[in-house]
């Protein structure tokens, strides 16, 4: 069956997103900066909000165990928006161009639901996105096989005619296995060389 619509991951497809920009600002000296990151507000520890977990009891857990850093636990939260730099660049011309042709665009994110409704307002790209399955709201987190399954029936789509998008390659490889089409992202003109090959971008 042709691929006939778009699957996006979120963060590092279409926004740029780490933890470390935030605290390049909050944490001079890089080592302390590397220990802050790899031991108290680590990825392991984000990644429990992107499961469904409040952001209250994480955060009351953490400083419970880090009372010293309480302050740069709590700026996680209140200046997350700090964590997203930007759009990745040229990805959101090509969200436009699909658009034009009336290509159905979809995501899957791993995103913590408090943290979306801070970010969403600020992602208007997305108005173009049909529907988006969301880990935090459905507690389920890329790359369980459950999520891809979840996603190709809540956007009514069949094994085979969707193309899907994500920086990390564990998540496109699962994404195969529930019948997606798979695309480990790396730039935006790899990905538009592959939407051309695939008849959903005219030929540059």
């Amino acid at each position: 069956m042709a691929v006939h619509a778009v699957v996006f991951d979120v963060g590092n497809v279409l926004y740029r997103w780490d933890p470390r920009f935030l605290f390049e600002k909050l944490i001079p000296d890089p080592e302390e900066r590397d220990w802050f990151l790899d031991n108290v507000v680590t990825l392991d520890w984000h990644v429990q909000h992107d499961a469904g977990r409040p952001l209250a009891a994480m955060v009351a857990e953490r400083k419970a165990e880090f009372p010293e850093h309480a302050p740069l636990i709590d700026a996680y939260v209140d200046r997350w928006l700090e964590t997203i730099p930007g759009p990745v660049p040229g990805v959101h011309a090509l969200v436009d161009a699909l658009a034009r042709r009336n290509v159905p665009l979809f995501a899957i994110t791993n995103f913590g639901t408090e943290f979306w409704d801070i970010f969403r307002p600020t992602a208007p790209v997305i108005d173009h996105f049909a529907d988006i399955v969301i880990s935090g709201e459905e507690k389920v987190i890329k790359p369980d096989p459950a999520i891809y399954r979840l996603a190709l029936d809540r956007f009514g789509l069949e094994p085979g005619t969707a193309i899907f998008i994500d920086d990390r390659e564990e998540n496109v490889r699962a994404s195969e296995g529930e019948g997606f089409v798979g695309h480990h992202f790396r730039d935006a003109d790899t990905l538009a060389e592959d939407l051309h090959e695939k008849g959903l971008l005219n030929s540059a």
